[in-house]
C-alpha cells in the first residue's frame, strides 16, 4: 500500500474505515460489522442525529471511494468498506436495539449485498464513488423494508 502523501493516506483510511477493509477473507462483512457497531454507538441519539450521521458517512464515501479506486487502479476494490457501513446503517434505520433484529438485518443485508437485486446490480457499474456506494445503499434500503415488513407481520400474528 503506497501513499503519495497525507491526503492519500486520509482518503484510504476513510474509504477503508480505518483500514478495516484490509482484514483478511471477508472485508465487506467486517465493514458491515463496523456499521452495526456504529448503530450501537448511536443508541440514544435522535433520529435527526442518526440520519445526519448516515448522510455524513455517505458524503465521506462519495468523497473518498472513487479516489481510492484510482489510487489502487481497481474498480470497487474489496478494501473499500465505507459503502457497507453506510448500507448497514440504512438497513438498521428505525430498528429497535434488539440483538435478534440486528442479527436478522445483518444477515439479510449481507445476502442482498452479495446478490445485488435490481437495480443494485446495474448501479454498481456507475463510474467512481457512485458505483461503489449505490449497490450497498440499495441493499440497505431493501433490507430495511424486508425486516420492517417481517416485524409488522410478526407483531400482528
Amino acid at each position: 500500500m503506497k501513499f503519495r502523501g497525507v491526503g492519500d493516506f486520509l482518503v484510504k483510511a476513510t474509504s477503508t474505515v480505518f483500514f478495516i477493509g484490509y482484514l483478511p477473507l471477508v472485508p465487506g462483512t467486517f465493514g458491515s460489522l463496523a456499521g452495526v457497531g456504529l448503530f450501537y454507538l448511536l443508541k440514544g441519539t435522535t433520529s435527526v442525529t442518526y440520519f445526519l450521521f448516515i448522510f455524513g458517512i455517505i458524503a465521506l464515501g462519495l468523497m473518498t471511494s472513487g479516489r481510492t479506486e484510482k489510487l489502487l487502479n481497481k474498480k470497487d476494490p474489496g478494501c473499500i468498506v465505507i459503502d457497507e457501513v453506510a448500507g448497514m446503517l440504512i438497513a438498521l434505520s428505525f430498528m429497535p436495539y434488539d440483538f435478534k433484529i440486528v442479527f436478522l438485518n445483518f444477515m439479510i443485508f449481507r445476502i442482498l449485498d452479495t446478490l445485488k437485486p435490481f437495480p443494485a446490480g446495474k448501479l454498481q457499474y456507475l463510474r467512481g464513488s457512485a458505483g461503489v456506494l449505490a449497490d450497498d445503499l440499495i441493499a440497505g434500503i431493501y433490507t430495511n423494508i424486508v425486516v420492517l415488513l417481517v416485524l409488522n407481520l410478526y407483531l400482528r400474528v
